[in-house]
């Protein structure tokens, strides 16, 4: 008897298929270079996708947070150095940023205090690692932002010619 499809024993990537109503044969037509029965066999876990089927199907999909999720879980590179980021709306995201921000800020004066000699003490670890965890809270957020930012280009909530026109803007008046 075959093994039925539960929401606990399905990947992100089905599980993004079906909320679009797709079959695996409309998916092998809409991502043009990932056969039905490649579909499947990554859907059911036989095989991990390569970086390129994923990065089709976060295009196709509008689905730009499955690259995150392939680099946090299915990359032995990412598994070591990329955190995963959850969809979020934009003002949990905004004040989760601002709260660690504020939290760093009070301590900046310890953080110059720690590093100003270029070495951490032992008496100081347990402060240095307290502040590097607040600082890579912030990390996490501005991922969760800039994914979040991606998401609404990929569905044209946000206008992906005003926003590139600014970023541009942007990146010229840094240089």
């Amino acid at each position: 008897m075959a093994r039925g499809s539960t929401k606990e024993n399905k990947t992100v990537y089905q599980l993004r298929r079906e909320e679009l109503g797709l079959s695996r044969e409309k998916a092998g037509e809409l991502l043009e270079v990932i056969p039905p029965e490649r579909i499947e066999r990554i859907e059911s876990g036989k095989y991990t996708a390569h970086p390129d089927e994923v990065l089709v199907m976060a295009d196709k999909y509008q689905s730009p947070h499955l690259c995150n999720y392939y680099c946090a879980h299915e990359c032995e590179i990412g598994q070591r150095y990329v955190p995963e980021v959850r969809m979020k709306e934009l003002s949990q995201i905004v004040l989760e940023t601002l709260a660690s921000v504020n939290t760093v800020k009070r301590q900046q004066d310890e953080l110059i205090e720690i590093t100003a000699d270029g070495r951490i003490e032992a008496g100081e670890m347990e402060d240095f690692v307290r502040i590097q965890s607040e600082l890579e809270k912030i990390s996490v957020t501005v991922e969760t932002l800039q994914l979040w930012v991606e998401q609404k280009l990929a569905s044209g909530e946000l206008d992906q010619a005003a926003y590139e026109a600014c970023r541009a803007a942007r990146e010229a008046e840094d240089a």
